[in-house]
């Protein structure tokens, strides 16, 4: 499709208005909210107590799984398919913005109502030109109650010819996942470049934390201070990207959440090893890898410090 047939599409999709979707296949339950709080770390008790869930869970209850029906199709899933087809095959999420009404109970059934509301574009960016494409689910209970609410929106792109260049090759060119650095962030990426794995810490109470922010969440001081790591860790859990391309990597890669000993964890790609050898609970140290002249990522390898 070229532009103006992307947009009438658009516009057709936008007109269906909220569409409902199938039903949650199992109700809120327990066990779920357990292993979220336990893969979140929070130790909230209030939740189960109150046979309530996180309110960030609301997407949990009702994701279709790999193997979607036809039923479980909503208008945000067509006009995916067809910027897909017309060559903008690279996708990134750039907002996600969430509200929430009340707490979901445990034992209701909630259902999905999805709406899309925009495709603007084409726009140039940084990884190609593309599309940013808009759309809201809400979260109803059995009595038509709305629960939460998602706006989600993400840039389709057309990957720029040659991404899939070896490494050695992109050196010389800026890497197009460049990381947004703030003042609370700056520090650590500022350690990545001399060598060092910068944990945030509370110059109070001594908590550490990362991501980084800019409040303890344990006692809300804004005085902030960090510590550097040993650059060991152990693999918590991981992922194998296969699809969809990745400017700027050739797939498949291996994404992991790894715990160190300081008592954090932290996401990153694990390097030097392959896949089929990559298990939860492998010792792992930091790596540093220059991707281009100003960009240097942590990475993780298999083997102690």
């Amino acid at each position: 499709m070229n532009d103006e047939e992307l947009h009438e599409l658009a516009d057709k999709q936008a007109a269906l208005g909220e569409v409902r979707g199938t039903p949650a296949r199992d109700p809120v339950n327990a066990p779920m909210i357990r292993h979220w709080l336990d893969a979140m770390g929070d130790e909230n008790p209030a939740y189960l107590e109150k046979g309530v869930a996180p309110p960030a869970m609301a997407q949990v209850w009702t994701m279709p799984g790999v193997r979607r029906s036809a039923k479980d199709r909503s208008p945000v899933d067509d006009m995916m398919a067809t910027l897909d087809a017309s060559g903008y095959t690279g996708v990134v999420a750039t907002n996600c913005e969430q509200t929430y009404h009340r707490h979901a109970r445990i034992g209701e059934r909630l259902t999905p109502a999805t709406r899309f509301t925009e495709l603007a574009g084409p726009k140039k960016t940084a990884l190609g030109v593309g599309f940013f494409a808009t759309w809201k689910v809400t979260w109803y209970s059995e009595d038509d109650e709305p629960v939460a609410e998602m706006l989600f929106r993400v840039l389709k792109f057309r990957p720029r010819a040659g991404e899939s260049r070896p490494p050695e090759k992109e050196q010389a060119a800026a890497y197009p996942l460049q990381p947004a650095i703030n003042q609370d962030t700056a520090f650590f990426w500022e350690g990545v470049k001399q060598g060092e794995l910068r944990i945030q810490t509370c110059a109070d109470c001594g908590e550490l934390r990362h991501p980084p922010g800019p409040l303890c969440p344990h006692c809300r001081s804004a005085n902030l201070a960090y510590a550097v790591a040993s650059g060991q860790g152990t693999l918590y859990s991981y992922v194998v990207h296969h699809h969809p391309p990745v400017p700027g990597r050739q797939t498949p890669f291996v994404v992991g959440v790894v715990e160190l000993p300081e008592g954090v964890r932290i996401v990153g790609n694990v390097v030097d090893c392959p896949i089929e050898e990559v298990s939860v609970g492998m010792p792992l140290r930091v790596t540093y890898r220059r991707m281009d002249e100003q960009l240097v990522l942590p990475m993780w390898m298999p083997g102690e410090a």
